[in-house]
């Protein structure tokens, strides 16, 4: 049976780490044929604690020190330190479903697929009204658009990228191994790379996985200024476009808003522009917030805001990038 690397990049995980070793090592897997790497990025809380605690009871589980902290150099680290023909790459704030690591290697080596995986059940840290709804805009497809490890799938299809995936190792050996200089965004512009060189990407509902988003206003809106900055920000490194085009539509949506703005202020026959804008997005958000009213008529009325503040965010990340890369340039 084929042995298999599972990398797990980790970096003050305390309170998630327990849980995701837990459902690694009782994946239906052989553990013999299983090493599990953890990547710390080198953890001011219990996280390698907890780790080492889980490696007197199983041997093929390593702790490895990341000094740059950063997720692409533990990926990278653990690639160099990993003895798989296969090579997986799980998120510490995750837990896996019992088949995970068999389906995954199943069609890794049963298809011409060169990256599988599978699709995300997102929850939130806590049961409070604001992780409840942060949950739901995050698995909306108005909220993050053709992601289909997100929205979820009925069948087993190409797509372009799937959550964490499992590579095989001649990937790395044709490709190289990811961008360092991608602080985020370095797991998006690898499969595009992958992509570019004729591999192909595969995504099976059947492969499943509970992932813990951030439960809080705050942490919600910095994060998606930090992705939307981190998907434009690499062409300060790479030739290619490293994303999709639907890293791109906040970015438009918030340019359309600002343009329209200034010319209804300024020219009377655009008077209606930009709240004719506002309109059709708040009567489009109230449209796919009407899926979600099983949860509450408050949630209906809530998630189209929840909408705009992700698209407003997530756009001035990107705008703010293409002006740091003016700056620089």
């Amino acid at each position: 049976m084929t042995f298999v690397s599972i990398l797990i990049p980790a970096r003050n995980e305390e309170n998630f780490i327990a849980a995701c070793l837990n459902s690694v090592v009782q994946n239906d897997y052989p553990s013999d044929k299983i090493e599990i790497l953890v990547i710390d990025g080198m953890s001011t809380d219990r996280t390698r604690e907890i780790v080492k605690e889980y490696i007197i009871k199983f041997p093929n589980i390593r702790l490895i020190e990341n000094p740059e902290k950063t997720f692409p150099c533990a990926v990278n680290i653990g690639i160099r330190e990993s003895a798989g023909e296969v090579i997986m790459i799980l998120g510490a704030h995750a837990i896996y479903d019992s088949r995970y690591i068999s389906l995954c290697v199943y069609h890794l080596l049963n298809t011409d697929a060169d990256n599988t995986g599978g699709v995300l059940e997102t929850i939130g840290q806590n049961e409070s009204f604001i992780g409840k709804a942060i949950t739901l805009v995050l698995t909306n497809p108005f909220g993050v658009g053709n992601a289909t490890f997100r929205t979820g799938s009925k069948t087993i299809r190409e797509v372009d990228t799937v959550f964490g995936g499992c590579y095989r190792r001649s990937v790395f050996e044709k490709i190289g191994l990811f961008n360092e200089n991608l602080v985020s965004s370095s797991d998006i512009e690898f499969n595009k790379r992958l992509r570019f060189a004729g591999g192909k990407i595969l995504l099976d509902p059947a492969i499943k996985a509970t992932y813990y988003t951030r439960s809080t206003f705050r942490k919600f809106m910095r994060n998606n200024f930090r992705n939307g900055f981190w998907v434009i920000y690499p062409l300060k490194f790479v030739r290619h476009i490293p994303v999709s085009l639907r890293h791109f539509i906040p970015l438009i949506f918030l340019c359309g808003l600002t343009g329209s703005l200034i010319l209804s202020c300024l020219l009377p026959v655009f008077f209606w522009l930009f709240p004719g804008i506002l309109i059709i997005y708040f009567l489009t958000g109230f449209y796919f917030s009407s899926k979600s009213v099983s949860h509450g008529f408050f949630i209906f009325l809530v998630l189209p805001f929840l909408f705009f503040l992700l698209h407003f965010s997530y756009g001035l990340g990107s705008l703010w990038a293409f002006i740091n890369l003016g700056i620089k340039k």
